[in-house]
């Protein structure tokens, strides 16, 4: 009597199915999901620790909050982002609708808190509508539209401030000045604005409808179209959500500056873009999370940190380290989607 031997039984298990037998994921796709999730705050962890090491200074209150309020801003720019490149897309526009948002809140601030808030949102939120019209619907590039978006808004924001020589005030005695200066339990105002963003934010991505539209049309266009998704309609609405979180973004700096800066936003998009890919975000779009956006931006700012505390390397090794990190981000991204295919 002879014993039949299957091809399965004589593959090793790891080469056999790539899941157990119950469906779900194997331990190795396991390790590469967290890697490709957790890999930033691990990073963060360390950065952190080797800093207060390193450092007296970086632990202090101060310092901690320098880096709060400093991140708040990029942060809230970065939330919107997120949306846009987990459908495929980029907002090259988002530095230029920062700097307006900016101006136009300290102009409207004369006016009542109301109007420094809604003026810039209502501003930097059609200029992302039109940039997401244009995308969906006449199937442009995102990245021609937004790039010329970006012309377009410092284009506004030079001719209401006569080529940059008129600054907006805003009352430091004003309601919308504290919404910028204020403090809560010894944190800023706009830390509570930012992390209230971020959890609004997280649930609209991991627990709504629109949520699931914005990675089906980032991991399968044509296949979401079929299933039924809104594909220009959600393209739409992350180019406009986009352009709302620039201007929320200005309008609390210029309440913390108390002024409407016409020079600021400058390079803000590919901070806010390296901040979401070294998050974990794909650039290829239908995978990420908001959360991890957010310790980008950390990251980020920790490594401009530690170089500052340095003393002895100048701004332009902030871009150096940034720029290296985000490629090896980058490099090991596409190294952990690969293996997850082979898996």
């Amino acid at each position: 009597m002879t014993t039949e031997t299957t091809e399965t039984d004589t593959q090793p298990d790891t080469v056999r199915r790539s899941t157990e037998e119950d469906g779900s994921p194997s331990r190795a796709e396991r390790v590469s999901a967290l890697a490709q999730q957790h890999g930033a705050l691990v990073t963060l962890l360390v950065a952190m620790v080797v800093a207060s090491l390193s450092f007296d200074t970086f632990l202090t209150g101060d310092n901690l909050e320098n880096m709060a309020l400093s991140s708040a801003f990029l942060a809230v720019v970065a939330l919107g982002m997120t949306f846009v490149i987990v459908t495929g897309g980029i907002d090259l526009s988002v530095g230029s609708l920062f700097a307006l948002g900016g101006v136009v809140a300290a102009w409207g601030s004369q006016h009542g808190t109301t109007v420094a808030l809604l003026l810039p949102l209502m501003v930097c939120g059609l200029i992302g509508l039109v940039n997401g019209v244009l995308i969906a619907r006449s199937g442009l590039a995102p990245f021609i539209v937004t790039l010329a978006a970006m012309l377009g808004a410092r284009g506004i924001l030079l001719a209401i401030t006569d080529e940059g020589s008129r600054t907006y005030l805003v009352d430091k005695d004003s309601f919308f000045a504290t919404l910028g200066q204020g403090s809560l339990l010894g944190v800023g105002v706009p830390v509570w604005i930012t992390m209230a963003l971020f959890v609004l934010g997280a649930v609209v991505l991991r627990r709504t409808r629109f949520g699931q539209y914005v990675y089906a049309v980032g991991g399968n266009e044509d296949a979401a179209a079929l299933m039924g998704a809104p594909v220009a309609r959600t393209k739409i609405a992350v180019y406009t959500l986009s352009g709302l979180c620039a201007g929320l973004a200005g309008a609390l700096n210029a309440a913390w500056l108390v002024s409407g800066v016409t020079i600021l936003g400058s390079g803000m998009e590919l901070e806010a873009i390296a901040a979401v890919v070294i998050g974990g975000t794909l650039l290829s779009g239908g995978f990420g999370f908001v959360s991890g956006s957010l310790v980008g931006v950390l990251l980020l700012k920790v490594i401009q940190n530690i170089i500052n505390q340095i003393g002895s390397l100048d701004s332009a090794y902030q871009q150096v380290v940034s720029g290296a990190f985000l490629a090896g981000v980058v490099v090991a991204q596409t190294w952990l989607g690969r293996r997850r295919r082979v898996l």
